[in-house]
């Protein structure tokens, strides 16, 4: 019997054990997609205890607890951060089989040293109490996280209407040891189905932008000003949340009357929204294409499914989920209309789904080019694909259909600065595979080969794609 997280956790032969330790391990981490708080990061923020640090803002651990029947309080409410902790101890043992149970103790392992030990009501205050001290005594900081884990670059996730005040303030901090880039997420500049938050979000744009917004060529004018902002200050990735691919059909009146009629708070229909969203997200995908940024898609996540809980806590606190829409067809021909324009910009698709793991990965090969080796990728398992299964099922679906061997790797996806061992989790998952492969005799014994590509996957391959 394996002892639990040992050294060769999930490493089931000598093979991937060498391909892990030899290769994997070593390489830095690009990690080029995440929600972590940028204004903590240019602060260097001290934090102030392990429930600061690895709870506040993680939905993910949020549903299992409420799944425990653990009291809202706990989880975002008005209880201390002791109590906080202590509810999550008393979850932690039943998430057997989730990735948080994995994900919780390599990450108490990986920065407090806490090893032989399960964090469960029995051991939760010996273990606060010494995470606490380690952060007090070490004066832990996310410049000191990054310096541990050998984070090269982060890519946080930015709002059009966001100064960026912070990512400047980090250009010029020669103390921090990562590059931090922000990433162009306009998911509200699309949003025309709810016209009061749409309206306020364009009037937010109009003061960031120092312009008057009285029609659509002078939001278009904005938001592409703001699309030259980002890019001064080093922005070389978007991002977009859809719960379908859009692709509708669509003129330039037809556009300027749609938004003509939201701001003038005139309900639209859904055809409406669709051609709306259509129009835009060929805009942003242009713009990238001319700048040469890489455009993400996120696809096919419902948000805010309990309608309760999201006016009490709002968007991003746990009540999200996988959808089952259809999506080849539409992303087909959103992609097909770009590259017929010659404006197709390196594109990565993340599904959620993973009934659309082959589609995806087939939908990959309709539109290469010779510009550069994985022009579209096909991201990482995202969210509640974010698993050992998970993992497993992209690598396979990617390989069968496409070249394993380009890919740019994994990302956190996190708002928590204690996520980083998640990128341990995928390297250990993709070792074990090629290596299982090598010794059952499906893959050649090469292992200065298979290993250049391990150490590609990991790191050198997000290098040279994203060129930052």
């Amino acid at each position: 019997m394996k002892k639990f997280l040992d050294e060769d956790f999930l490493l089931q032969t000598e093979t991937a054990k060498i391909l892990y330790h030899n290769y994997a391990e070593k390489m830095p981490i690009f990690d080029y997609h995440c929600h972590l708080p940028v204004k903590d990061i240019a602060e260097n923020i001290q934090f102030k205890n392990i429930t600061q640090l690895w709870l506040y803002g993680d939905h993910y651990k949020w549903r299992l607890m409420r799944s425990n029947g653990i009291e809202e309080r706990y989880c975002t409410g008005d209880a201390d951060d002791w109590e906080k902790f202590y509810a999550w101890s008393k979850t932690v043992p039943y998430t057997i089989r989730n990735p948080l149970y994995h994900w919780t103790h390599l990450e108490l392992k990986r920065y407090f040293g806490i090893e032989n030990k399960l964090l469960n009501p029995e051991t939760a205050k010996e273990i606060y109490d010494h995470c606490n001290r380690y952060i007090k005594e070490q004066e832990l900081t996310p410049f000191k996280i990054f310096k541990k884990f050998n984070i090269k670059v982060i890519c946080t996730t930015d709002d059009p209407t966001d100064t960026l005040e912070y990512h400047i303030k980090l250009k010029s901090d020669k103390n921090c040891p990562t590059k931090i880039y922000p990433t162009f997420r306009p998911d509200k500049g699309i949003a025309v189905e709810d016209s009061v938050l749409f309206n306020k979000w364009v009037d937010n744009l109009s003061k960031v932008t120092k312009m008057e917004i009285n029609n659509f060529d002078d939001y278009l004018e904005g938001l592409s000003s703001r699309h030259n902002f980002f890019h001064s200050v080093g922005c070389r990735i978007s991002d977009h949340a859809l719960e379908i691919p859009v692709a509708e059909d669509f003129n330039y009146p037809m556009i300027r009357n749609i938004f003509k009629k939201v701001r003038s708070g005139e309900k639209i229909n859904n055809q409406e929204i669709k051609v709306f969203k259509s129009y835009m997200m060929i805009e942003f995908a242009k713009w990238d294409y001319e700048r040469d940024w890489t455009m993400q898609l996120h696809i096919c996540a419902i948000r805010n499914n309990n309608t309760k809980m999201f006016k009490l806590l709002g968007p991003d606190t746990g009540f999200d989920s996988i959808g089952d829409s259809e999506i080849a067809k539409p992303l087909s021909k959103f992609l097909d209309k770009l590259n017929t324009l010659g404006k197709l910009p390196k594109t990565i698709i993340y599904n959620i789904n993973p009934k659309d793991n082959d589609v995806i990965a087939t939908m990959l090969g309709n539109f290469q080019d010779c510009s550069i080796p994985g022009k579209i990728q096909y991201g990482s398992a995202w969210w509640f694909l974010d698993n050992k299964n998970g993992i497993e099922s992209q690598l396979k679906s990617l390989s069968n259909m496409g070249l394993l061997s380009r890919f740019i790797g994994m990302l956190t996806d996190s708002r928590s600065f204690m996520s980083y061992p998640r990128h341990e989790y995928f390297r250990r998952i993709l070792c074990n595979l090629l290596g299982n492969e090598i010794e059952n005799g499906e893959l050649p014994a090469d292992i200065l080969f298979i290993g250049k590509i391990v150490e590609d996957i990991c790191y050198n391959n997000a290098v040279n794609y994203f060129k930052i």
